[in-house]
């Protein structure tokens, strides 16, 4: 199938409006900062978000590619700085009498919270809750936490100081795997802690938002299914999401999009024994990377690989609906399927796959054959053919 000619993040295709906030949790790395989106009160003329929220993520994206901030941010600021998303800014919540579930998103390599917008809209707009973490371990291509400024006691509006953590490569002559391993486990972490934040808040805990928004937190209280939790991610956010499920035991599941498996101990491989679905792309997966997915196969029969075909590493991100043909030709954002057939495909097998493992109410076991590998575009496991890992 052709890619279509007029590209931009999509709406979700669910019954529920779509609103978002940002919210930054404690005045040290050690603290959480994430994207909410989740179902809220349709607001005529609603605000909406920048895809990319501030200049600063311009330079770190030029970092994370080694190129030169000087020609590179203003190039990207260009490219993409008019683009946003389809969603309500901090529109109303929407009360649910039987509560929404829960998922936890972890970004990739050099990406950032807002990067996979198009994936969270579409389950939020399917009646999820979704947390899009900024991980702090120097794997996001930039992001920054506030902390009180001491110097300013008097002026309690100029307490707050931004400090930006930088991406960081591997350091010469040290091993990847040891660099990885240990911010591997610092992500898994991290979204613990935002599970954890859920439960505080549905617990009645006052939760201070450093960004000053107009949202109000404590309307999550009582309307977040916390025995519907799930964790989902892509690329080194994939892996992540296996971690955590082993790490903590109320994720009930893992959706990992095209999981980077290198960083993952091979002591952890047994311990999955809660369903993962694994959503691979064609020409990113190696044989390595995929006999890893089948020894968690093998150890519970609920997990699934499958693959959609015409695929690219960011088939499964936003820059395949936002770049265009030049920047596609240089960094590969899209291959061959049209990418809304691509997020198609990738929504409705983890909504599908999210019905079974959380027991939901709802019509998405009509995807269940993608979970086999059935349908256009989509083969079970992973065809190895063209490999770029």
């Amino acid at each position: 199938m052709g890619v279509s000619q007029s590209l931009g993040l999509p709406r979700g295709k669910g019954a529920f409006p779509v609103g978002c906030t940002d919210v930054m949790v404690g005045q040290t790395p050690k603290g959480l900062f994430f994207r909410l989106f989740y179902p809220c009160i349709q607001q005529d003329g609603a605000e909406q978000p920048f895809w990319i929220p501030r200049y600063e993520y311009y330079y770190g994206i030029s970092d994370y590619m080694n190129m030169n901030r000087k020609w590179c941010a203003p190039l990207l600021s260009v490219t993409f700085g008019s683009c946003k998303i389809p969603v309500s800014w901090d529109a109303p919540f929407k009360p649910c009498s039987h509560k929404y579930p829960l998922i936890i998103f972890s970004h990739g390599l050099g990406a950032f919270r807002t990067v996979y917008s198009a994936i969270c809209v579409e389950m939020a707009s399917r009646g999820f809750v979704v947390m899009a973490l900024e991980h702090r371990d120097h794997s996001a291509s930039a992001t920054y936490f506030c902390k009180l400024d001491p110097e300013t006691p008097d002026f309690p509006e100029a307490q707050i100081r931004e400090e930006w953590l930088s991406y960081q490569r591997v350091p010469k002559g040290q091993k990847e795997f040891r660099f990885r391993n240990p911010q591997l486990h610092q992500r898994a972490n991290e979204c613990i802690r935002g599970l954890k934040l859920i439960r505080s808040i549905d617990s009645g805990k006052d939760v201070v938002n450093l960004l000053r928004t107009d949202f109000e937190l404590s309307v999550l209280k009582d309307n977040v299914d916390l025995s519907k939790v799930s964790v989902m991610g892509h690329s080194f956010g994939g892996t992540t999401a296996v971690l955590a499920l082993v790490k903590e035991a109320q994720f009930k599941c893992a959706v990992a999009l095209d999981a980077w498996m290198f960083p993952l101990e091979n002591s952890v491989y047994p311990k999955v024994t809660k369903p993962v679905l694994f959503v691979n792309t064609e020409s990113f997966q190696t044989a390595e990377s995929v006999a890893k997915m089948k020894k968690i196969s093998a150890v519970s029969n609920e997990t699934k690989v499958i693959t959609i075909l015409g695929t690219v590493h960011q088939s499964q991100t936003d820059f395949t609906f936002l770049a265009g043909n030049l920047v596609n030709k240089v960094f590969r954002t899209r291959g061959t399927i049209d990418p809304y057939q691509g997020l198609d495909i990738t929504s409705q097998a983890s909504l599908a796959f999210l019905q079974k493992h959380l027991q939901l109410k709802e019509d998405f076991d009509r995807w269940d054959s993608l979970l086999e590998g059935v349908g256009d575009s989509v083969v079970p496991d992973s065809p190895l053919q063209k490999s770029s890992l």
